[in-house]
Protein backbone atom coordinates (compact mmCIF):
# COMPACT_ATOMS: atom_id res chain seq x y z
CA UNK A 1 0.00 0.00 0.00
CA UNK A 2 1.34 3.39 -0.96
CA UNK A 3 1.93 5.86 1.87
CA UNK A 4 -0.45 8.83 2.10
CA UNK A 5 0.73 12.28 0.97
CA UNK A 6 0.74 13.43 4.60
CA UNK A 7 2.86 10.45 5.68
CA UNK A 8 5.30 10.95 2.80
CA UNK A 9 5.65 14.66 3.61
CA UNK A 10 6.30 13.89 7.28
CA UNK A 11 9.08 11.50 6.26
CA UNK A 12 10.63 14.16 4.00
CA UNK A 13 10.47 16.79 6.76
CA UNK A 14 12.11 14.41 9.23
CA UNK A 15 14.83 13.49 6.77
CA UNK A 16 15.58 17.17 6.09
CA UNK A 17 15.75 17.82 9.83
CA UNK A 18 18.28 14.99 10.29
CA UNK A 19 20.44 16.34 7.48
CA UNK A 20 20.24 19.81 8.99
CA UNK A 21 21.25 18.52 12.41
CA UNK A 22 24.18 16.59 10.91
CA UNK A 23 25.52 19.65 9.07
CA UNK A 24 25.14 21.82 12.16
CA UNK A 25 27.02 19.24 14.23
CA UNK A 26 30.23 19.98 12.31
CA UNK A 27 30.83 16.25 11.89
CA UNK A 28 29.56 15.88 8.31
CA UNK A 29 32.06 14.25 5.95
CA UNK A 30 32.52 14.72 2.21
CA UNK A 31 30.49 11.57 1.71
CA UNK A 32 27.70 13.02 3.89
CA UNK A 33 27.59 16.13 1.71
CA UNK A 34 27.52 13.98 -1.42
CA UNK A 35 24.65 11.84 -0.09
CA UNK A 36 22.74 14.97 0.98
CA UNK A 37 23.05 16.36 -2.54
CA UNK A 38 21.82 13.07 -3.97
CA UNK A 39 18.82 13.16 -1.62
CA UNK A 40 18.04 16.75 -2.61
CA UNK A 41 18.30 15.92 -6.33
CA UNK A 42 16.15 12.80 -6.08
CA UNK A 43 12.82 14.65 -5.78
CA UNK A 44 11.62 18.23 -6.12
CA UNK A 45 9.83 18.02 -2.76
CA UNK A 46 13.12 17.08 -1.07
CA UNK A 47 14.79 20.20 -2.46
CA UNK A 48 11.86 22.48 -1.62
CA UNK A 49 11.77 21.20 1.96
CA UNK A 50 15.54 21.60 2.29
CA UNK A 51 15.38 25.20 1.10
CA UNK A 52 12.74 25.97 3.72
CA UNK A 53 14.95 24.38 6.36
CA UNK A 54 17.88 26.55 5.26
CA UNK A 55 15.80 29.69 5.63
CA UNK A 56 15.54 29.12 9.38
CA UNK A 57 18.92 27.48 9.83
CA UNK A 58 20.24 30.31 11.97
CA UNK A 59 17.34 29.90 14.37
CA UNK A 60 18.60 26.45 15.32
CA UNK A 61 22.32 27.01 14.91
CA UNK A 62 22.84 27.38 18.66
CA UNK A 63 21.48 23.94 19.46
CA UNK A 64 23.27 21.20 17.48
CA UNK A 65 26.91 22.40 17.65
CA UNK A 66 27.01 22.43 21.45
CA UNK A 67 25.49 18.98 21.52
CA UNK A 68 27.70 17.43 18.89
CA UNK A 69 31.06 19.22 18.77
CA UNK A 70 32.11 17.88 22.19
CA UNK A 71 32.20 14.39 20.68
CA UNK A 72 34.82 15.16 18.05
CA UNK A 73 37.90 14.46 20.21
CA UNK A 74 36.65 11.03 21.38
CA UNK A 75 37.65 7.66 19.87
CA UNK A 76 35.75 6.92 16.70
CA UNK A 77 33.23 4.42 18.11
CA UNK A 78 32.49 6.55 21.13
CA UNK A 79 32.26 9.62 18.92
CA UNK A 80 29.75 7.95 16.65
CA UNK A 81 27.57 6.83 19.56
CA UNK A 82 27.64 10.26 21.21
CA UNK A 83 27.02 11.99 17.90
CA UNK A 84 24.04 9.73 17.21
CA UNK A 85 22.52 10.68 20.57
CA UNK A 86 23.26 14.37 19.95
CA UNK A 87 21.68 14.33 16.52
CA UNK A 88 18.58 12.62 17.86
CA UNK A 89 18.10 15.44 20.37
CA UNK A 90 19.13 18.20 17.97
CA UNK A 91 16.73 17.02 15.29
CA UNK A 92 13.73 17.51 17.54
CA UNK A 93 13.64 21.29 17.12
CA UNK A 94 14.04 21.51 13.33
CA UNK A 95 11.75 18.51 12.82
CA UNK A 96 9.05 20.18 14.85
CA UNK A 97 9.40 23.36 12.83
CA UNK A 98 9.56 21.61 9.47
CA UNK A 99 6.53 19.46 10.13
CA UNK A 100 4.51 22.39 11.43
CA UNK A 101 5.44 24.45 8.34
CA UNK A 102 5.17 21.64 5.82
CA UNK A 103 2.22 19.86 7.37
CA UNK A 104 -0.32 22.06 9.14
CA UNK A 105 -2.74 19.38 10.25
CA UNK A 106 -5.82 21.30 9.16
CA UNK A 107 -4.36 21.63 5.65
CA UNK A 108 -3.23 18.03 5.16
CA UNK A 109 -6.51 16.69 6.54
CA UNK A 110 -8.52 19.09 4.36
CA UNK A 111 -11.10 17.77 1.91
CA UNK A 112 -9.37 19.58 -0.97
CA UNK A 113 -5.86 21.00 -1.13
CA UNK A 114 -3.23 21.98 -3.67
CA UNK A 115 0.56 22.05 -3.60
CA UNK A 116 2.67 25.08 -4.52
CA UNK A 117 2.25 25.74 -8.23
CA UNK A 118 -0.80 23.48 -8.51
CA UNK A 119 -4.38 24.45 -9.32
CA UNK A 120 -7.45 22.22 -9.14
CA UNK A 121 -11.21 22.24 -9.70
CA UNK A 122 -14.02 20.23 -8.09
CA UNK A 123 -17.61 19.96 -9.33
CA UNK A 124 -20.08 19.50 -6.47
CA UNK A 125 -23.28 17.49 -6.61
CA UNK A 126 -25.47 20.61 -6.87
CA UNK A 127 -23.58 21.87 -9.91
CA UNK A 128 -21.43 24.34 -7.97
CA UNK A 129 -17.70 24.49 -8.73
CA UNK A 130 -14.85 25.00 -6.27
CA UNK A 131 -11.50 26.01 -7.79
CA UNK A 132 -8.32 26.17 -5.73
CA UNK A 133 -5.28 28.28 -6.49
CA UNK A 134 -1.70 27.43 -5.52
CA UNK A 135 -0.96 26.23 -1.96
CA UNK A 136 -4.61 26.27 -0.87
CA UNK A 137 -6.93 24.11 1.21
CA UNK A 138 -10.67 23.95 1.97
CA UNK A 139 -13.06 21.80 3.95
CA UNK A 140 -16.48 20.97 2.51
CA UNK A 141 -19.55 20.37 4.66
CA UNK A 142 -22.31 19.72 2.16
CA UNK A 143 -24.81 18.96 4.91
CA UNK A 144 -24.62 22.57 6.10
CA UNK A 145 -23.57 23.85 2.65
CA UNK A 146 -20.40 25.38 4.08
CA UNK A 147 -17.01 25.79 2.42
CA UNK A 148 -14.26 26.67 4.93
CA UNK A 149 -11.16 28.29 3.44
CA UNK A 150 -8.21 27.07 5.52
CA UNK A 151 -5.40 28.45 3.40
CA UNK A 152 -4.72 30.23 0.14
CA UNK A 153 -7.35 31.15 -2.44
CA UNK A 154 -10.56 29.74 -3.88
CA UNK A 155 -13.08 30.59 -6.57
CA UNK A 156 -16.67 29.48 -6.00
CA UNK A 157 -19.34 29.39 -8.68
CA UNK A 158 -22.89 28.62 -7.49
CA UNK A 159 -25.41 28.43 -10.37
CA UNK A 160 -28.48 27.81 -8.20
CA UNK A 161 -30.41 29.93 -5.71
CA UNK A 162 -29.58 27.74 -2.70
CA UNK A 163 -26.62 29.49 -1.09
CA UNK A 164 -23.25 28.02 -0.23
CA UNK A 165 -21.48 29.77 2.65
CA UNK A 166 -17.74 30.52 2.53
CA UNK A 167 -16.36 30.58 6.07
CA UNK A 168 -13.16 32.50 6.88
CA UNK A 169 -11.67 33.62 10.22
CA UNK A 170 -13.17 37.13 9.90
CA UNK A 171 -16.75 36.24 8.97
CA UNK A 172 -18.64 34.48 6.20
CA UNK A 173 -20.02 35.07 2.71
CA UNK A 174 -23.30 33.67 1.32
CA UNK A 175 -22.96 32.81 -2.38
CA UNK A 176 -26.01 32.00 -4.53
CA UNK A 177 -26.43 32.36 -8.30
CA UNK A 178 -23.08 34.14 -8.32
CA UNK A 179 -19.32 33.77 -8.68
CA UNK A 180 -16.81 34.77 -5.99
CA UNK A 181 -13.06 34.65 -5.38
CA UNK A 182 -11.70 34.65 -1.82
CA UNK A 183 -8.02 34.94 -0.93
CA UNK A 184 -6.90 34.41 2.66
CA UNK A 185 -3.79 36.24 3.85
CA UNK A 186 -2.14 36.39 7.24
CA UNK A 187 -4.39 39.11 8.66
CA UNK A 188 -7.23 39.58 6.17
CA UNK A 189 -9.30 38.05 3.39
CA UNK A 190 -9.74 39.61 -0.04
CA UNK A 191 -13.20 39.15 -1.64
CA UNK A 192 -13.91 39.74 -5.36
CA UNK A 193 -17.30 39.17 -7.03
CA UNK A 194 -17.17 38.15 -10.70
CA UNK A 195 -20.89 37.56 -11.30
CA UNK A 196 -24.14 38.15 -9.41
CA UNK A 197 -24.01 39.40 -5.85
CA UNK A 198 -23.04 37.96 -2.46
CA UNK A 199 -23.89 38.75 1.16
CA UNK A 200 -20.88 39.47 3.35
CA UNK A 201 -21.20 39.15 7.14
CA UNK A 202 -18.07 40.19 9.07
CA UNK A 203 -17.44 39.20 12.66
CA UNK A 204 -17.57 42.87 13.58
CA UNK A 205 -19.47 45.58 11.76
CA UNK A 206 -22.45 45.81 9.46
CA UNK A 207 -23.18 43.27 6.71
CA UNK A 208 -22.68 44.21 3.08
CA UNK A 209 -24.06 43.16 -0.31
CA UNK A 210 -21.16 42.97 -2.78
CA UNK A 211 -21.93 43.00 -6.51
CA UNK A 212 -20.11 41.94 -9.69
CA UNK A 213 -17.02 44.05 -10.32
CA UNK A 214 -16.65 44.97 -6.67
CA UNK A 215 -14.01 43.87 -4.17
CA UNK A 216 -13.29 44.43 -0.47
CA UNK A 217 -10.93 43.30 2.25
CA UNK A 218 -12.36 41.76 5.42
CA UNK A 219 -10.38 41.55 8.64
CA UNK A 220 -10.91 41.40 12.39
CA UNK A 221 -12.06 45.04 12.38
CA UNK A 222 -14.70 44.67 9.67
CA UNK A 223 -14.90 45.47 5.95
CA UNK A 224 -12.82 47.94 3.93
CA UNK A 225 -14.39 50.45 1.48
CA UNK A 226 -15.65 48.88 -1.75
CA UNK A 227 -13.32 49.09 -4.77
CA UNK A 228 -13.90 48.39 -8.47
CA UNK A 229 -11.98 45.93 -10.64
CA UNK A 230 -12.13 44.63 -14.19
CA UNK A 231 -14.11 41.36 -14.20
CA UNK A 232 -12.91 40.27 -17.67
CA UNK A 233 -9.21 40.55 -16.83
CA UNK A 234 -7.57 37.08 -16.77
CA UNK A 235 -6.11 35.76 -13.56
CA UNK A 236 -4.88 32.61 -11.83
CA UNK A 237 -7.96 30.65 -12.89
CA UNK A 238 -6.81 31.15 -16.49
CA UNK A 239 -3.23 30.28 -15.54
CA UNK A 240 -2.14 33.89 -16.04
CA UNK A 241 -0.45 36.50 -13.87
CA UNK A 242 -1.23 40.02 -15.11
CA UNK A 243 0.80 43.11 -14.24
CA UNK A 244 -0.05 46.68 -15.23
CA UNK A 245 2.79 49.02 -14.36
CA UNK A 246 3.28 46.98 -11.19
CA UNK A 247 6.29 47.31 -8.92
CA UNK A 248 8.67 44.41 -9.60
CA UNK A 249 8.88 43.57 -5.89
CA UNK A 250 5.10 43.15 -5.65
CA UNK A 251 5.08 41.12 -8.87
CA UNK A 252 7.80 38.77 -7.60
CA UNK A 253 6.05 38.29 -4.27
CA UNK A 254 2.96 37.17 -6.17
CA UNK A 255 4.96 35.00 -8.58
CA UNK A 256 6.75 33.27 -5.68
CA UNK A 257 3.39 31.87 -4.52
CA UNK A 258 3.32 29.75 -7.67
CA UNK A 259 6.84 28.27 -7.58
CA UNK A 260 8.45 25.96 -5.02
CA UNK A 261 11.72 26.81 -3.34
CA UNK A 262 13.28 30.16 -2.61
CA UNK A 263 12.98 33.23 -4.84
CA UNK A 264 14.97 36.27 -3.74
CA UNK A 265 15.82 39.61 -5.29
CA UNK A 266 17.99 42.62 -4.58
CA UNK A 267 16.20 45.52 -2.82
CA UNK A 268 17.41 47.74 -5.66
CA UNK A 269 14.95 45.98 -7.97
CA UNK A 270 11.81 46.64 -5.89
CA UNK A 271 10.80 49.80 -7.74
CA UNK A 272 11.23 48.63 -11.35
CA UNK A 273 7.90 48.46 -13.19
CA UNK A 274 6.38 45.43 -14.90
CA UNK A 275 3.60 45.29 -17.49
CA UNK A 276 2.37 42.17 -19.26
CA UNK A 277 0.53 38.86 -19.03
CA UNK A 278 2.61 35.89 -17.90
CA UNK A 279 1.74 32.19 -18.03
CA UNK A 280 1.97 30.44 -14.66
CA UNK A 281 2.61 26.97 -16.03
CA UNK A 282 6.35 27.73 -16.31
CA UNK A 283 7.61 30.33 -13.85
CA UNK A 284 11.21 29.83 -15.04
CA UNK A 285 10.09 31.26 -18.39
CA UNK A 286 8.55 34.23 -16.57
CA UNK A 287 11.90 34.95 -14.89
CA UNK A 288 13.67 34.65 -18.25
CA UNK A 289 11.24 37.17 -19.77
CA UNK A 290 11.90 39.59 -16.92
CA UNK A 291 15.64 39.27 -17.54
CA UNK A 292 15.10 39.93 -21.24
CA UNK A 293 13.01 43.05 -20.75
CA UNK A 294 14.33 44.62 -17.54
CA UNK A 295 17.83 45.43 -16.26
CA UNK A 296 17.96 42.30 -14.12
CA UNK A 297 19.83 39.02 -14.28
CA UNK A 298 18.76 35.66 -12.90
CA UNK A 299 21.19 33.58 -10.84
CA UNK A 300 20.11 29.99 -10.17
CA UNK A 301 21.98 27.98 -7.55
CA UNK A 302 19.40 25.25 -8.14
CA UNK A 303 15.94 25.12 -9.72
CA UNK A 304 14.64 25.91 -6.22
CA UNK A 305 17.06 28.64 -5.17
CA UNK A 306 16.92 31.63 -7.52
CA UNK A 307 18.10 35.21 -7.00
CA UNK A 308 17.46 38.27 -9.15
CA UNK A 309 20.19 40.91 -9.22
CA UNK A 310 20.72 44.21 -11.07
CA UNK A 311 22.22 43.56 -14.48
CA UNK A 312 25.87 44.49 -14.66
CA UNK A 313 26.94 46.98 -17.28
CA UNK A 314 29.18 45.41 -19.98
CA UNK A 315 32.86 46.11 -19.66
CA UNK A 316 34.21 48.64 -22.14
CA UNK A 317 37.28 47.78 -24.11
CA UNK A 318 39.94 50.46 -23.95
CA UNK A 319 41.50 51.03 -27.34
CA UNK A 320 45.01 52.42 -27.08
Amino acid sequence: MRASPASEAVDVARAAARWLALLESGAATEDDHRRLQQWRNSHSHHEATWQKAQMLRERFSGVPPELAMATLDRPDLARRAALKRALAVAALVPTGWLISRQLPLDVWSADLHTAIGERSSRLLADGSTVELSTDSAVNLDLATRTVTLLRGELALTVPGHQALTVQVPYGHVAVANSELCVRRNAHACHLSVYAGEVSVQPLHGAPLVLRAGQQVDMNIGGISPVRRFEVSQPGWRDGVLVAENQALGDFLRELSRFRPGLLRWSPELEGLRVTGSFRLDNTDTVLALLAATLPVEVQSRTRYWVTLLPKKAPLKNNVG
